[in-house]
């Protein structure tokens, strides 16, 4: 008996870390829009922690850098960006072969200031979606990275076939 309930608490567990990153996945394309839209998917990020699973760390960082973005003073932007860009380079080393980690630097760089600097990766991560897009198995999580892709300057239109 005690091993069913402690089965169905772990099952339960798994579907709403499910339901979490099927809401994050939503929410991120609208952060990017609007400082309400990156506060309330930050709230909904906020436990999220190093031993958290690299794709939502990879959220975190991605959710910080548009802190910086929204922020007013040049503290904040810097302190923020700098913590978000160390989130996200922490996820690819724990996930390197993650396209939905990818996607995520690829979506912070490509937006970046180039006076920042965060840039080094647009080429490998887009080469590393053109390559591995295909193997991803969430239909939600597919149809973001088209959506992106689509709108992306990185992308030539020749490879942006390939997408739909």
């Amino acid at each position: 008996m005690n091993k069913t309930i402690i089965l169905l608490l772990f099952f339960i567990s798994i579907i709403g870390k499910a339901q979490d990153l099927k809401i994050i996945r939503a929410q991120y394309p609208e952060a990017v829009k609007s400082s309400e839209a990156a506060s309330k998917l930050e709230a909904e990020l906020s436990r999220i922690d190093n031993s958290s699973k690299p794709v939502l760390l990879a959220y975190k960082g991605a959710v910080l850098t548009l802190k910086a973005k929204f922020a007013k003073k040049k503290s904040d932007k810097k302190d923020f960006f700098k913590e978000g860009v160390a989130l996200i380079e922490s996820a690819v080393s724990a996930d390197a072969s993650n396209v939905e980690i990818r996607y995520i630097r690829l979506s912070v760089q490509e937006n970046s200031p180039k006076f920042l600097g965060y840039h080094k990766n647009i080429e490998e991560d887009k080469e590393f979606i053109l390559k591995n897009y295909g193997s991803i198995s969430s239909a939600e999580l597919k149809e973001t990275i088209k959506d992106f892709v689509m709108k992306s300057e990185n992308f030539e239109q020749q490879e942006k076939i390939q997408f739909n």
